[in-house]
């Protein structure tokens, strides 16, 4: 069946399985969030989808990012209040970790969730094939290496979802002992004593902040200027000073070489740049933690028109179309920001356009982000300084948690809001340009945010509406209030 005929002739049983079909509507390499929101979502549609993982259905977020990441963080969060119970006149005593507990709750979270996703996929007919996808020429598949055996595949149309892999450095070998990426953290027997931490984004900065939580002497060695580039410098700023007063020590300008083990241990040395001072750190443990780079070397993509540029992305429009008709990339193998919910987004929008619904292209500028550590960050839109560089004429305002009464009864106040907008002749703020929160579940709060910058919403438009008290919203609020030249508290 074509994609050109109407949808909903699938009358397939629930219990028919089709291990052999060689004939989709829609093909798709990878069973991550893009991949798999794209079967899902095409399905829905009364598609034809088949889908190949040559690892575990859910891809990173599932197995070894998002979700057992974010577990972790969640007990180091409990950690973290039970050691402080007595502040609020509870007398819990001294906490103490048993890391195999916190390991099993984990790897329950992920099964159940895959076992759902499969269940999901089972349930609106997407055939579910095992194995390494490789992409040919006349948009065929092969599928070999799996557990569906050699299978050959075409579809009137084909989705390259294949998802990353974690970076590694020249220097660090990664022997799941002394060295490790995320993957081999997620999965540790128990935590080190001490350990250092490579690269401060996003990634490196929730491991950081999760391992001293729970009693590991951190240090930070971070590339750039500041830790979380990319962030609002002011919103860094707070982060920073949050993990410095929890103890971590943060190497920001430097540039790690290599590394001597010694002992049960071993000791990273690293090299000034940009204002860095050189140096070296022992340590028990070294997370390599500088970035993901595309999962492309398994396409095939042999007799096609697909470009891959040099660093493995695979290249597409504004619609996501390959250079190949018919191909489209998604996901962490194209160089668009590597999110899960940015994969979900972008696995609907292929399917609406395969659809021929003409959906209106993801702006990246405006998407959503989150990073989990504590503090939490969340923003959408432009920093200061993107915002200036830009060409816009802008005004900001920034409000602390430290005066707001939610935060104080929750004992957390390190946290902004910081919003930036478009300056009015009369130095008011106009048009919100970006909202930048950090603090306790502002990850949570990004929503009102997120709005205002994708609706193009004024300042006039949204200080009139009411915050509920007490809430840590509450900031929000008087920041928007703030940029009308008037403000309360």
């Amino acid at each position: 069946m074509g994609l050109s005929l109407p949808i909903g002739l699938h009358p397939l049983d629930l219990e028919e399985v089709v291990p052999t079909a060689t004939k989709h509507d829609v093909v798709i390499i990878g069973g991550g969030p893009a991949g798999y929101a794209a079967a899902l979502y095409g399905a829905s549609a009364g598609l034809d989808c088949g889908i190949v993982e040559m690892n575990k259905l859910g891809g990173t977020c599932l197995n070894v990012g998002c979700i057992p990441a974010k577990e972790l963080l969640e007990t180091a969060a409990v950690f973290r209040a039970v050691s402080h119970a007595k502040d609020f006149g509870v007398n819990a005593g001294e906490p103490a970790l048993d890391w195999s507990t916190t390991m099993s709750r984990k790897q329950g979270i992920i099964d159940q969730l895959v076992t759902g996703l499969g269940g999901m996929l089972k349930g609106r007919k997407v055939t579910v094939y095992d194995g390494i996808g490789s992409l040919g020429a006349n948009k065929t598949v092969k599928v070999t290496g799996g557990e569906s055996g050699d299978v050959e595949l075409t579809g009137d149309a084909i989705l390259l979802a294949a998802g990353s892999a974690v970076r590694t450095i020249p220097g660090f070998d990664i022997d799941g002992k002394l060295v490790m990426t995320s993957d081999e953290l997620l999965s540790i027997d128990s935590l080190p004593d001490r350990a250092v931490v490579i690269g401060g984004g996003a990634i490196g900065s929730e491991f950081a902040s999760m391992m001293s939580d729970l009693g590991t002497d951190v240090t930070i060695l971070e590339y750039a200027k500041n830790i979380l580039p990319g962030v609002d410098k002011d919103a860094a700023k707070i982060v920073e000073r949050s993990f410095t007063k929890r103890g971590m020590t943060i190497k920001t300008g430097v540039m790690v070489s290599d590394h001597t083990p010694g002992g049960s241990g071993t000791t990273v040395n690293y090299s000034a740049v940009d204002g860095g001072e050189a140096g070296s750190v022992e340590t028990d443990l070294v997370v390599v933690a500088v970035g993901r780079r595309p999962r492309s070397e398994h396409l095939g993509l042999e007799g096609t028109a697909v470009v891959v540029d040099d660093r493995g992305f695979i290249e597409v429009d504004d619609r996501l179309q390959t250079a190949e008709a018919g191909v489209y990339a998604l996901g962490d193998v194209i160089n668009t920001a590597q999110l899960a919910h940015i994969g979900f987004a972008e696995g609907m929008f292929v399917i609406q356009e395969l659809l021929g619904e003409d959906p209106v292209p993801i702006d990246y500028s405006k998407v959503p982000w989150c990073i989990y550590c504590h503090p939490e960050v969340a923003f959408a839109g432009h920093t200061e300084d993107s915002a200036k560089e830009a060409g816009y004429d802008v005004v900001t305002s920034k409000h602390r948690n430290m005066g707001n009464g939610r935060s104080m009864i929750i004992g957390d106040t390190d946290g902004l809001v910081k919003i930036i907008a478009e300056k009015n002749a009369d130095g008011t703020g106009g048009k919100i340009l970006g909202v930048h929160l950090v603090g306790p579940w502002v990850t949570e709060q990004l929503g009102q945010g997120y709005l205002a910058v994708n609706w193009e919403a004024t300042v006039d438009d949204l200080a009139p509406l009411i915050q509920p008290h007490p809430t840590i919203s509450e900031v929000f609020g008087e920041t928007v209030l703030s940029l009308t030249g008037r403000s309360l508290h």
